[in-house]
C-alpha cells in the first residue's frame, strides 16, 4: 500500500475526536497571523459569500423598500464602514474538512439565518429561546431532533449524549455521509450543526449518560431545560427520568412509529409517576435494571414504552421477525425526519408556554393521509346457528320411533354425573361442541357445530374425535357403577347432528377397556402443553399405549423416538402450525374462538385454551400478540415470512421424549369417532403412567383438507407448501398412506400442570326430560 495511506489514516484518526469550529477575526493581529498559516496549506478549500451575506442582510432589514441589483453597493460600502470586505465578519475553519468560510460575525449571523422564522418565531421569543439549554440522550431520531433545534434555533445549547459510534446500517435514517463512518454519533451531529450554525454551542458526552457524567450533564453551567430520551438502554431511560422528576425538568420522547410522542411534565407536575404510571407495578432499582440482559428480562419494561396496541402494523410485523430475518426493529428516515420535527416543534411550543400537558400523542401519517380505497376486509366463514331445544326435539322423537325401546331408565343426578365424565372429554381447541339430552331411557348426544365449525375441523373430524372420547368417558363412568350402555352410532340415516342415542341396561357391556382402571384418570387426564427436557419413555408404556389404541377395532398407534425422525416430524409441524396462522380463518379462530388471553377470561367462558396453560416466554407471548392483527398476518403472508410462529411448535418437540400418530381404516364419520375413544383410552393409559400429552392437531387436519378436500379454501402457496410437507410426512409413516389420521401428539414427562382448562357447567350442556 502506498506511504500516504498510512499517512492520511493517521490524520483522519487525529481528526476523529474534532467537532469544533475555529475562528479567526481579521481585526485581531493573533488570528490574522494564524489565518495566513492556514492559508499556506495546499488542502483548504475556501469560500467567499461574504458579499452576498451583506446584501441579505441589507434587504431583511428593509423590507419596504424594492432595492435593485444598483442599489446594493453603495449599500455595502455603507456598512462595512471602511473596513476591508476580507476582513469584515469572521473566518470559520472547520478542521474535519478542511473547509474555510467567509461569514458575518454572531450576532449578524443569527439575525439574518433566523429571519425568515419572523413571526412564526418572534425575535423576542427567539431570544427567550436562546437562553434555553436541551439535553438529548440517544441519537438516531435524537440526531433530527437535535439538527431542527439548531436550525430553529429552539434552544441556546444542546447536550448530546450517546456511546455509539456510526455505522453503515444507521444512514437509513441518520443524516450524515459514508466519510463519517466510525466517527461518534455525537460528533457527527456536533459536526452538522457547526456547518449551519458555527456560534451554535453543543456539548458533546460520548460516554453516553454514566453515574459520573449524569449530574454535569443535567446541572453543568446550569440546569437543562428539557431533556428529549432517544436512547435504546432501559436503566438509562428510567435513570434520566428520576434525574430528570428529581430536578423538575420535563422530559420528551419520540418512537419514530406512528409519530409517537411522550410528554412528561416533570416541571408541572413533580409528583408525576415515570412513564405515566406504566412501570409502576416493576422494579425500578437502577442495579437491577443495568443487570437486564436478556430479551425476555427487558420485555417487561419496554412493552408499555413501545404500547404494544398502539404500534403500527408493519413494525409489529416486523418485530415478529426480529432474530429471524432482521436484526432490529426497523427505522425509517421519513418517521426518524417527522419525529424530530414532533419533539422540536413540541420543544419550543414548551418553552414559550404553549403548551403544558403530558400524555401520549400520536401524529399517525397513515390516518391523517390516509388511503381512501377500501381496505380489504378479512372475511372468515360464518359458522352455523346453535340447535335449538325445537331441532333436537324433533330429532330425539324420529329416533325413539326407530330405536328399540330402553330398558332401564336413570335418575337424573345419574345422568348429570355420567354426562359430568362426559364433558371431561379432549376436544379441539377446548370447544366443547355436544348438547345432550335424555329422554324415555335414551341419552342423545348432539353435534352443536357452531361451537366446532373452524377451518381446521375438514368435515367435522376433530368434532367427531372429541365426541368419541366424550362417548368413551360416559361409558366408563357407568361401568363404575354398574350401568350398561349401548352406543347407537347416528341413529337418525344421513343426519350427523345427532351423533349418538345411548341406551342403558343392568349388565355392564365386555367390549370396554380396563374401565375400573381407566375411569380413575378421567379427572387427572389432561393437556399438559409444559416444556420439559426430552428423556427416554420406557418401551413398556408404550407398549400399553398400543394395547390401549388397539382394542379399538381397527385403531393403531405409531410411535416415533429416533432423532432423526423428531427433527423432521419437528420442521413438518412447525411448519403446519405456522400456516394455519397464516391463513385468514385459521388465524380468526385461533385468536378469537380458541385462545383466552387471561384467567377471567377463561373463566367467564369456561371454554378455549387459557395461555397461562401454555409455556411461553414473555417474548412468545409478545410474539403472539404481535400476530393478533390479521394484517400483520397477511404482511408476513406477503413477505413470505413468519418463520417465528414455528418457534413454539419447535420448542415443544425438542423438549419431547417421543411423537404419535393414531389412525383408522378409512376417513369416516364413524372411524373418527371410534378413533376418537382410542384416543382417550391413549390419553388415559398415559396419564396412568405419568406421561403427558399434548395433541399437535394442525399437520393432519389440513392434510386431511388437501388430501380428501383437494385443498378446498387455501391459497394457492399454501396448497403447495402442505403438499410438500405431507409429502415428507408420508415418508416418516409409510404405512398409514391409506389410513385416516386420526391423532397426532407428542409425548413428555413434564409433571403436572398449575393450569388446567375450563368445561361449561354441566347445566348448560344436558337437558333431561
Amino acid at each position: 500500500m502506498n506511504a500516504n495511506y498510512s499517512a492520511l489514516l493517521v490524520k483522519n484518526a487525529e481528526l476523529k475526536n474534532s467537532y469544533k469550529p475555529e475562528f479567526f477575526r481579521l481585526n485581531n493581529s493573533t488570528d490574522r497571523d494564524q489565518f495566513n498559516k492556514l492559508l499556506e496549506l495546499s488542502n483548504i478549500f475556501l469560500f467567499d459569500e461574504i458579499r452576498d451575506q451583506l446584501k441579505e442582510l441589507i434587504k431583511s432589514r428593509n423590507p419596504k423598500i424594492k432595492l435593485k441589483q444598483e442599489d446594493y453597493p453603495p449599500l455595502i460600502e455603507k456598512h462595512l464602514n471602511s473596513c476591508p470586505i476580507t476582513d469584515y465578519g469572521v473566518w470559520v475553519y472547520y478542521p474535519w474538512s478542511a473547509r474555510l468560510v467567509h461569514m458575518l460575525d454572531e450576532q449578524e449571523f443569527i439575525e439574518l439565518r433566523t429571519a425568515a422564522n419572523r413571526n412564526k418565531i418572534t425575535i423576542k421569543e427567539r431570544d427567550i429561546l436562546a437562553t434555553k439549554k436541551v439535553g438529548v440522550i440517544g441519537l438516531s431520531v435524537g440526531q433530527s431532533v437535535s439538527v431542527t433545534l439548531a436550525m430553529e434555533r429552539g434552544c441556546g445549547e444542546l447536550r448530546l449524549a450517546d456511546f455509539d459510534t456510526l455505522e453503515l446500517n444507521n444512514l437509513n435514517r441518520i443524516r450524515t455521509g459514508v466519510h463519517n463512518l466510525g466517527l461518534f454519533k455525537a460528533y457527527s451531529v456536533a459536526r452538522e450543526i457547526a456547518e449551519i450554525d458555527p456560534f451554535f454551542k453543543v456539548i458533546c458526552y460520548t460516554d453516553g449518560i454514566t453515574d459520573d457524567n449524569i449530574n454535569d450533564f443535567f446541572t453543568k453551567d446550569g440546569n437543562l431545560d428539557v431533556v428529549i430520551d432517544e436512547c435504546d438502554g432501559i436503566h438509562v431511560k428510567i435513570q434520566c427520568r428520576k434525574k430528570a422528576k428529581e430536578l423538575q425538568i420535563p422530559v420528551l420522547m419520540e418512537a419514530s412509529d406512528k409519530g409517537t410522542l411522550d410528554v412528561e411534565r416533570y416541571d408541572l407536575e413533580p409528583d408525576r409517576p415515570i412513564l405515566h404510571g406504566w412501570l409502576d407495578h416493576l422494579k425500578l432499582d437502577m442495579e437491577f435494571l443495568r443487570g437486564l440482559k436478556t430479551a425476555e428480562e427487558k420485555l417487561p419494561y419496554m412493552l408499555p414504552m413501545l404500547g404494544l396496541e398502539t404500534l403500527s402494523t408493519r413494525l409489529k410485523a416486523s418485530i415478529v421477525e426480529i432474530e429471524n430475518t432482521l436484526t432490529t426493529w426497523p427505522q425509517l428516515a421519513s418517521a426518524v425526519t417527522l419525529g424530530g420535527a414532533i419533539t422540536a416543534d413540541t420543544c419550543r411550543r414548551l418553552f414559550l408556554d404553549q403548551f403544558t400537558a403530558s400524555g401520549r400523542y400520536f401524529i399517525d401519517l397513515d390516518r391523517l393521509v390516509p388511503d381512501t380505497r377500501p381496505r380489504k376486509e378479512f372475511e372468515v366463514a360464518t359458522p352455523p346457528p346453535p340447535l335449538t331445544s325445537v331441532e333436537m326435539g324433533q330429532m330425539v322423537n324420529d329416533a325413539l320411533g326407530k330405536l328399540p325401546a330402553s330398558q332401564l331408565s336413570l335418575k337424573s343426578e345419574v345422568i348429570t354425573e355420567l354426562v359430568n365424565a362426559a364433558i371431561s372429554a379432549p376436544t379441539a381447541g377446548n370447544n366443547q361442541p355436544w348438547k345432550w339430552h335424555y329422554k324415555n331411557g335414551y341419552l342423545f348426544l348432539f353435534h352443536e357445530r357452531n361451537r366446532s365449525f373452524s377451518f381446521g375441523d375438514f368435515e367435522d373430524m376433530a368434532s367427531f374425535i372429541g365426541l368419541g372420547a366424550a362417548i368413551e368417558n360416559l361409558e366408563l363412568k357407568a361401568a363404575q357403577k354398574g350401568v350398561g350402555t349401548k352406543v347407537h352410532s347416528f341413529p337418525l340415516q344421513g343426519n350427523r347432528k345427532m351423533v349418538a342415542a345411548i341406551q342403558f341396561a343392568n349388565q355392564v357391556s365386555q367390549v370396554l377397556y380396563q374401565p375400573q382402571t381407566l375411569v380413575q384418570y378421567i379427572g387427572a387426564r389432561c393437556t399438559n402443553r409444559t416444556i420439559a427436557e426430552r428423556v427416554v419413555i420406557d418401551e413398556k408404556i408404550f407398549d400399553k399405549l398400543k394395547d390401549a389404541v388397539a382394542s379399538v377395532t381397527g385403531a393403531e398407534l405409531l410411535i416415533k423416538t429416533s432423532e432423526s425422525d423428531l427433527a423432521e416430524l419437528r420442521d413438518i409441524m412447525g411448519a403446519s402450525d405456522r400456516l394455519r396462522l397464516l391463513h385468514p380463518d385459521g388465524h380468526y379462530e385461533f385468536y378469537n374462538k380458541e385462545l383466552r388471553w387471561n384467567a377471567e377470561q377463561s373463566r367467564v367462558t369456561a371454554d378455549g385454551i387459557d395461555i397461562a396453560t401454555v409455556d411461553i416466554t414473555p417474548v412468545e407471548e409478545v410474539g403472539i400478540k404481535m400476530v393478533r392483527d390479521p394484517e400483520v398476518a397477511q404482511l408476513l403472508v406477503d413477505w413470505n415470512a413468519g418463520e417465528a410462529l414455528k418457534k413454539m411448535t419447535f420448542k415443544a418437540i425438542d423438549g419431547s421424549s417421543a411423537v404419535g400418530l393414531v389412525t383408522m381404516p378409512n376417513f369416516s364419520a364413524a372411524n373418527f369417532l371410534e378413533g376418537g375413544r382410542a384416543m382417550e383410552r391413549l390419553w388415559l393409559t398415559a396419564t396412568e403412567n405419568n406421561v403427558s400429552i399434548q395433541p399437535m392437531f394442525a399437520a393432519i387436519l389440513h392434510f386431511a383438507r388437501l388430501k380428501h378436500g383437494d385443498g378446498v379454501g387455501m391459497p394457492d402457496f399454501m396448497k403447495t407448501e402442505f403438499t410438500h410437507l405431507y409429502t415428507r410426512f408420508e415418508n416418516i409413516f409409510p404405512d398409514v398412506r391409506s389410513k385416516a389420521h386420526v391423532f397426532l401428539f407428542r409425548l413428555s414427562i413434564s409433571g403436572i400442570p398449575q393450569v388446567r382448562s375450563y368445561r361449561i357447567p354441566v347445566e348448560k350442556a344436558l337437558t333431561i326430560e
